[in-house]
């Protein structure tokens, strides 16, 4: 009987990667090309003698950053990166770059955030970006699969609308044939819809404020993941969510992610269940002590919040806030209406999800838009959902930006978003 003979693996099949050069390495009689892919780096390893002779012309007219596709053989090189190389049978450019590149993706030179950005489908290549956005990608993942997998309907709210959602002056005016609309602040008055006539819903969505900040955690258009419940006893239900999808994000970014988070020197620990809650008053008192100046009806300023992250723990509920600093749908105590049902999350030491009990009475809502200095004639529309068997519900939003910064590490928000938008920035 003849013996079959299991391939090694010097002898596996051809093999086509399709990536880009960060170097081609010349020592002679051997040509090194470090070629870049999504999924990882790999070496070509082009040898006189070993491979067509047409290759060696070929490769030199290859510049840095050309997009190349490359057939040849896999075979194990402890010298080279990962213990791999690729034996080149055909090479083929099908983009050559233009030269002098507008800045070294590979990370060797390193480059300006803004220089960066102005370049993002290139910068896009490197490393660095590529680790960060491959744990976005993850956290979109596991956001999208835990609500399906919790029976949430997702929901599509509409990027333009009549008039501010959550009061104030931020709001970016747009012209709509003969009327004035403006671009969404937030999804929260939709979603609410969805949640007293769906039950549970949750959106990943565009949202746009035209604040003035130019910090490294702000930017003037985020997407946020949010979701809404109805027939909820308060805001402790959804607030038990929160902390398990935070938790479940986590943990599957370090399951998931590993080189990735090893790249960017990152160790995460997954959250445990439950998150302490601390109350708003308490975080004040608290502050004040460790002499902060702050008092109550204030907001916490980032630096305080990190201070708070330190005092309480990873990951924590600041809950029970003045109803006057938060948005006219939060439900204010009954027994004290001075402090409503309202809460933020912190991880990390930074705010990445805020949360309120909602409004589901028509009559106080009108009374709270007033004192918002709010048109009710302005929300008519959103005002009469609640005269037909609205039930009590409750409902949060996460930053994916401001999640994702967290999780990678990365000092400026606009690091962790594919193509900022803020004051000076359009384009690209």
């Amino acid at each position: 009987m003849e013996k079959t003979h299991k391939k090694t693996e010097h002898e596996k099949s051809s093999m086509k990667i399709n990536g880009w050069v960060e170097e081609v390495r010349d020592l002679g009689g051997i040509k090194f090309i470090d070629l870049h892919t999504p999924q990882g780096n790999h070496q070509i390893t082009l040898v006189k003698g070993k491979v067509p002779e047409n290759l060696f012309e070929l490769i030199a007219k290859i510049t840095r950053q050309s997009a190349i596709t490359v057939w040849g053989k896999e075979k194990d090189n402890s010298q080279a990166p990962g213990g791999k190389e690729i034996i080149p049978e055909k090479i083929e450019i099908v983009g050559l770059s233009e030269t002098p590149l507008p800045f070294d993706p590979s990370g060797k030179t390193p480059a300006e955030l803004e220089t960066r950005l102005d370049w993002r489908f290139l910068d896009f290549r490197s490393k660095k970006s590529l680790a960060i956005f491959k744990i976005q990608n993850e956290i979109l993942k596991v956001f999208r699969s835990f609500f399906r997998s919790e029976s949430f309907l997702e929901i599509q709210p509409p990027a333009i609308i009549s008039s501010a959602t959550e009061g104030g002056s931020d709001l970016f005016a747009i012209p709509y044939f003969d009327k004035e609309a403006f671009l969404a602040q937030s999804p929260q008055l939709y979603k609410q819809m969805g949640a007293i006539s769906l039950g549970k819903v949750f959106s990943i969505s565009p949202v746009w404020r035209a604040e003035k900040f130019n910090t490294p955690t702000h930017l003037n258009e985020i997407r946020q993941m949010d979701i809404e419940m109805g027939f909820v006893e308060s805001e402790e239900d959804v607030m038990k969510v929160l902390e398990r999808v935070v938790a479940e994000i986590v943990k599957s970014v370090v399951k998931n992610c590993k080189n990735e988070l090893e790249f960017l020197g990152v160790k995460l620990n997954i959250p445990k269940l439950p998150f302490r809650r601390v109350t708003y008053t308490e975080c004040i008192e608290s502050l004040q002590k460790k002499g902060e100046k702050i008092e109550w009806g204030d907001d916490f300023s980032k630096p305080q919040e990190r201070i708070l992250g330190k005092m309480y723990g990873d990951a924590f509920f600041l809950k029970d806030w003045p109803t006057k600093i938060k948005a006219f749908y939060a439900m204010p105590y009954e027994d004290n209406p001075k402090v409503c049902h309202a809460f933020d999350c912190i991880f990390h030491g930074i705010e990445i999800s805020s949360g309120t009990q909602r409004i589901h009475i028509p009559k106080l809502l009108i009374e709270r838009l007033k004192s918002k200095g709010l048109n009710p004639d302005n929300f008519k529309f959103y005002i009469d959902c609640f005269r037909y068997g609205a039930p009590a519900h409750a409902g949060w939003s996460i930053g994916l930006e401001r999640i994702t910064m967290t999780l990678t590490g990365v000092n400026n928000i606009r690091e962790a978003t594919m193509f900022p938008r803020d004051r000076t920035r359009l384009s690209p």
